[in-house]
This record gives C-alpha cells, sequence and structure tokens, in this order.
C-alpha cells in the first residue's frame, strides 16, 4: 500500500462553483420572490454588508423573506443542479492524488443548510462550513445569525483548518468563482497556496493562479495535478482515466488584456 506524504487542504466555495446556480435564487423561487436580484445589487450598491453575505442579509432583514425556517433552505439545497462528476472529485480526492493526501472542505456564503442538503451523500456535513443561523425555537423562523463565512469570515476557516489539520500555508489549494472569493484568495496566494477560480469574473482573474472553465466538477484536477504536484500530461490523463475520465481538450492559455492607443504628434515649440 502506498505511502501518503504530503497533506494538501482543497477548499471550494459553493454557489457556482460545485452548482450551476446561486443558492439565493434558488431560495427566492421557493418563497416567491420575484426581485431577488435587485435587491441583492441594491445592497452591493449600499455597501451594506460584504459581498457574499447578501442571502443571510435579507434572510434576517427582508419582509419577503420573513419566515424562512430549516425546511425552507433544505429544500433549497435539493433543488440545487450540482455540476458534473463531483461525487467523482470528492472520492478521488479522498483517495490521495501522486502519492500526496487531500483533506476536502466547502467553505460557503450560503446557508450552511443548503450547502449540507445539496451535498447530502457527497461531502460529510462536517466537512461543510457555511453561514449559521439562529433558530426560534417556537415559530423555527431565522431570528439571528451567528456567523457569515463569506469575505474575512472565509479567511478565518481557512486559517482554522488549516491550523486544525496541521497544514503549512503553501499546500492549501482554494477554488472559487465570484468577487465574495476575492479576500480568501489574496490570503491563499500570500501564504505561497494555490488558487483557482472557475469563472470568468475578472477581478477574480487578476488574482487566482489559474482559471479553469468546465461543467465538470473534476476539471480543477488537471491544474493541481499539473502545477500543484506536477506531473506530466500522459500521468496526468492516465490517473484521470482510471477513475472513468476522459480529457477530451486542454487548452492551456494566459490572455493578457492590453489597452494602447497612438500618442498625440510632439508640439512643433517643444521640438524646437
Amino acid at each position: 500500500m502506498r505511502t501518503l506524504t504530503r497533506h494538501y487542504l482543497l477548499a471550494s466555495d459553493f454557489d457556482q462553483t460545485l452548482s450551476f446556480h446561486d443558492s439565493g435564487h434558488v431560495l427566492a423561487e421557493l418563497l416567491g420572490v420575484r426581485d431577488f436580484e435587485q435587491k441583492v445589487a441594491g445592497l452591493a450598491h449600499s455597501n451594506l454588508v460584504q459581498q457574499g453575505g447578501e442571502l443571510a442579509y435579507l434572510i434576517r432583514h427582508d419582509p419577503d423573506f420573513r419566515g424562512v425556517r430549516r425546511e425552507h433552505l433544505a429544500e433549497a439545497g435539493r433543488r440545487v443542479r450540482l455540476k458534473a462528476a463531483l461525487p467523482t472529485l470528492v472520492q478521488t480526492l479522498g483517495a490521495g492524488l501522486d502519492g500526496c493526501r487531500f483533506s476536502f472542505f466547502v467553505v460557503s456564503a450560503a446557508p450552511r443548510e443548503v450547502v449540507v442538503s445539496a451535498l447530502d451523500g457527497i461531502v460529510p456535513p462536517e466537512n461543510i462550513y457555511g453561514t449559521e443561523l439562529d433558530y426560534d425555537p417556537q415559530s423555527g423562523e431565522v431570528r439571528a445569525i451567528k456567523r457569515v463565512a463569506a469575505g474575512y469570515g472565509k479567511v478565518a476557516v481557512i486559517d482554522e483548518l488549516s491550523q486544525w489539520l496541521g497544514i503549512v500555508s503553501d499546500r492549501v489549494i482554494y477554488v472559487g468563482d465570484g468577487s465574495s472569493d476575492i479576500h480568501v484568495m489574496l490570503h491563499v496566494n500570500h501564504g505561497d497556496g494555490f488558487t483557482i477560480a472557475v469563472s470568468e469574473n475578472r477581478q477574480l482573474a487578476r488574482i487566482a493562479k489559474c482559471t479553469v472553465l468546465s461543467d465538470n466538477a473534476c476539471s480543477i484536477l488537471v491544474p493541481v495535478l499539473d502545477q500543484v504536484l506536477g506531473m506530466r500530461v500522459p500521468a496526468i490523463r492516465q490517473l484521470l482515466e482510471s477513475v472513468g475520465l476522459v480529457l477530451d481538450d486542454w487548452e492551456r492559455a494566459r490572455t493578457d488584456r492590453v489597452m494602447m492607443r497612438e500618442a498625440p504628434p510632439a508640439s512643433p515649440l517643444a521640438a524646437g
């Protein structure tokens, strides 16, 4: 039996990273709230809450979300559409890669009940960190927010996990998709860890060490095997095929966005 030596922490966001939908949209549809996007945009414009924490704020303070209970959040989680091959990703990481051990955790600003429900049977609940809510013992409705896992909240979770697992900072990998992941990606990069963006968010693309666009959750294994573990392409293909995956196309590309204009002609007086 092969001994696993190096130990890595791989933490991932949930909404639009492991799933196709934002859980806030799913919950809003469940409750019949039609202007969810406008509400979130208004909060973002006011800078009232940190990015990623909008849904928690709405659940606690917006009249349209009044009466949200655990069962609503669990049902929203069941309705979230997950990316393909997510169970394979979790199982493959659990078995180890190229002699290295991986601890996989989900760190999301979404209510924890939503994420636990969506990932039931795939990721153990103890490996899921989300926004923690407090419920009224009589009505069962949300009455307070205990902790929001967004922005710097994600940084705190990553640090807690690293310390608990005894993992050094340069063996931390974080995967995210949006602006709420900027703080944690900067933090992981500062510790010489590895960051992966899974969207074309321009702010995130400037920070993440690589960007992977795919509908398959296992796509993040490719840069991990390539850039973190230093495996060659034939070995990467062989490993993926051993877990039932075929690497059809892999386009390595770096895009430099350049804005340039012609300088105005020099003034004749200046030349003289």
